[in-house]
């Protein structure tokens, strides 16, 4: 029985965790031979230190932000790429992945954060890991931690991303499959988005952890009754009861849903989302063809994720300095705008190169296949007759 080992970063809610679920997912579904297990490497070295660092990583985006923005872009984003990301604390991690894997001996290991991924390459230049990698990303844009040696395949969320990684990494065409970034398949996909409510209603979206500028609408959410809102309210309990006591009957907050299905039906219900540039959330708004209005973004990655995003015209940015009103009539009650909108979408799905779940995992298969056997990655390989086989 085959066995994949998916490595997200840190045990909170994350973009890491919903790609990981969503493939893992596709698997279960489809191949009940395969053994699919997710783990924390920080979790499973130091359950202590998981929990120091979320809340400080936490604590620091909140308290500085322009701090974390500063380092993250200096030295995770930078052009001039550090030789080395990490110092004292990489003998500590990387002894600890020898023994995850030596544990767990799986035939597969999908990356959907760049810290597992570039201890992983490391210990393949140490000679100690010989076991087949695939990079799945999880925003618009590849950081400097993550690895590009050793690994043997990237699931890439862009054309753009890919050219990058042949131009300036020198990654073979073939080891990079343009997938989006992967969203869970109950979030059904659909060909067209119309304006389907009299009053038009909106998904206010903060983030699981209720990060974000939510409360800075709180004046005009309560006043514009020509919309209906329905404010996603994650784990953020304080939100949820102020958005209550507003005792309002256009603004209807709502707890953490963890269900998909539930979710799917939300976006159906809606005319459009506002929320922050996270790459999971953003992708499943793009398969359902949502407008997409930015109230604010965190530092680091979704600062960046943003800016690829309004460049690609596939998102709206809100100004705090004007109407919310005349902002969301501009874009959803004018048809050149939301004709131009579903234009930017169709070209972003048109460049993907493998969506279909069957099709993914028939490369994570082959993969593992191939590796058994010794056999490097050869150009005809399934992920181009694949993406032949989708057209």
């Amino acid at each position: 029985m085959k066995k994949i080992l998916f490595l997200p970063l840190l045990r909170m809610q994350s973009g890491h965790h919903q790609v990981a679920d969503a493939i893992m997912d596709m698997i279960k579904i489809r191949d009940e031979n395969i053994t699919l297990k997710k783990v924390d490497i920080i979790s499973y070295s130091n359950k202590t230190l998981e929990k120091l660092i979320s809340k400080n990583y936490l604590n620091w985006i909140k308290i500085a932000p322009k701090s974390y923005d500063f380092i993250y872009q200096k030295r995770f984003f930078s052009s001039n790429r550090p030789k080395q990301i990490l110092k004292f604390y990489e003998r500590y991690f990387l002894r600890k992945m020898y023994a995850l894997i030596s544990e767990e001996k799986p035939d597969l290991i999908v990356c959907t954060h760049g810290f597992p991924s570039y201890l992983i390459s490391k210990l393949k230049r140490m000679g100690r890991c010989n076991i087949p990698v695939i990079n799945a990303y999880t925003d618009f844009f590849i950081n400097n931690f993550w690895a590009k040696e050793g690994i043997e395949l990237h699931f890439v969320p862009s054309k753009e991303v890919k050219e990058n990684l042949i131009d300036i990494d020198h990654i073979p065409s073939e080891k990079i499959i343009v997938t989006g970034i992967p969203v869970h398949e109950e979030i059904i996909k659909i060909t067209t988005r119309t304006l389907q409510n009299v009053k038009p209603k909106l998904l206010i979206a903060g983030g699981n952890s209720g990060l974000g500028g939510i409360l800075k609408l709180s004046t005009e959410l309560k006043n514009l009754k020509q919309y209906d809102f329905i404010v996603l309210c994650g784990n953020n309990e304080k939100l949820y009861d102020e958005i209550i006591s507003w005792n309002t009957e256009n603004v209807q907050p709502l707890p953490y849903i963890s269900s998909r299905e539930e979710m799917n039906d939300l976006y159906d219900q809606v005319d459009g989302i506002i929320t922050k540039p996270g790459g999971v959330t953003i992708s499943e708004a793009l398969r359902k063809k949502l407008p997409v209005f930015i109230h604010s973004y965190l530092p680091g990655q979704e600062k960046i994720n943003l800016s690829y995003l309004k460049e690609q015209r596939l998102v709206f940015e809100l100004s705090s300095s004007k109407s919310l009103e005349l902002q969301l009539d501009a874009i959803l009650k004018n048809t050149e705008k939301m004709d131009q909108l579903e234009q930017s979408i169709d070209a972003f799905q048109q460049q993907l190169e493998m969506e279909m779940p069957e099709h993914i995992i028939d490369v994570m298969n082959w993969v593992i296949d191939t590796k058994a056997k010794h056999m490097p990655l050869q150009p005809k390989a399934p992920s181009i007759q694949l993406r032949a086989a989708q057209f």
